[in-house]
């Protein structure tokens, strides 16, 4: 019997444990969608092949890495590669302003990663359409309506 009870107590311990860690489990936030699924014509269609015909992609020449820090040391580096969505022949604009770009888009990525958007799930859909938006927002400011999408191309962190 006296050893019975400390296995009671193990059992019950755990049994308490997850209990409580599925109850306080975050809740994830619902995606809520306001589109509504129309047919598509076949017009739509072609219009939309010309508007990607029209369009051209620029991968930016280097990765981009940014340091996650924790208590004052880097825990983590976040790697990432870009492409920017360009109307046709503005490849060569975009190459001669890369400099401005790069230094922008760090800056938002450091943000990022300084407010914890690089901590946990980072590559969730919505941290990275915040990520994305926010890339967007600056390369607009930058370069005016040159830059229509900001395409992540690759993302991986390297924990330490």
């Amino acid at each position: 019997m006296k050893k019975l009870v400390p296995l009671i107590f193990l059992a019950v311990g755990a049994g308490a444990g997850v209990g409580a860690g599925i109850l306080l489990r975050p809740v994830p936030e619902p995606v809520i969608s306001t589109e509504v699924n129309e047919p598509v014509e076949r017009s739509d269609v072609a219009d939309t092949m010309e508007d990607l015909a029209d369009r051209e992609y620029v991968k930016m020449n280097n990765q981009f890495v940014v340091p996650v820090l924790r208590d004052g040391a880097v825990r983590s580096l976040v790697v990432m590669s870009l492409s920017l969505e360009v109307p046709a022949g503005q490849k060569d604009a975009i190459y001669s302003h890369e400099p401005k770009l790069r230094d922008s888009f760090l800056q938002v990525l450091f943000d990022h990663a300084n407010v914890g958007g690089f901590d946990g799930a980072f590559t969730d859909a919505n941290n990275l359409a915040v990520i994305r938006g926010a890339l967007r927002e600056v390369a607009t400011k930058d370069m005016g309506d040159q830059i229509s999408d900001v395409l992540i191309v690759e993302i991986a962190r390297q924990d330490y």
